[in-house]
């Protein structure tokens, strides 16, 4: 790596420590500029928006997850067993990372439309998309369908549920409404989502 992406590398790591320990609102370049050690000039170069900064960041989370997706579901071929792998690593990923996950999905927030090109990169949408277009056709393999549109308005509803499930989780809502956490955590949650949606598993 040449001394500009050695440099590009360290602004993005600053600005992952600081969404992970601050939150989005705090990310800013001269707060990245001070953490990363380099004159407040420095970042424009490489983010010349604060869009494209959280763009940068938001793809490193979803580089992440993909690993993380990658991993698990490496040893099983069935497809609801993939999509309950995929499923209890995107609420894991959100427990684990909460500042990271709540930025990932701020597309409002994000250079994620077509018109926006990154530099040194696909637009954030081509990093983002194909975590949902897996979904879709885990859903369309569980339940013998055609993947479009069936499927994909099946997995969006799935995705909500289980953004829902990670989100009410970390703010202690649920464990609340359910008494305690109980056994298993939000993997009973998780689930009854996947029941709901496919229909439970026939044994």
């Amino acid at each position: 790596m040449d001394l500009d992406g050695a440099l590009r590398e360290r602004l993005v790591d600053a600005g992952v420590e600081l969404v992970l320990s601050e939150g989005t609102a705090f990310v800013g370049l001269r707060e990245i500029a001070r953490r990363a050690g380099v004159s407040h000039g420095a970042p424009r170069r490489y983010f010349p928006t604060h869009r494209a900064l959280l763009s940068a960041i938001a793809r490193r989370g979803f580089e992440e997850l993909g690993a993380r997706s990658a991993a698990a579901t490496a040893e099983t071929a069935a497809p609801r067993e993939k999509l309950t792998a995929l499923a209890r690593v995107y609420v894991t990923y959100a427990l684990e990372r909460r500042g990271m996950f709540e930025l990932m999905f701020r597309h409002d927030l994000l250079d994620s439309g077509r018109q926006h090109e990154a530099a040194d990169g696909p637009r954030l949408r081509e990093a983002t998309l194909p975590m949902f277009e897996r979904v879709v056709d885990l859903v369309a393999r569980c339940r013998a369908e055609a993947v479009e549109p069936a499927a994909a308005v099946t997995a969006a509803a799935l995705w909500t549920n289980l953004h829902g499930i990670a989100q009410l989780w970390s703010w202690g809502s649920l464990q609340l409404a359910l008494g305690g956490p109980g056994d298993g955590g939000p993997d009973r949650l998780i689930e009854a989502a996947l029941d709901a949606h496919l229909g439970p598993t026939a044994w």
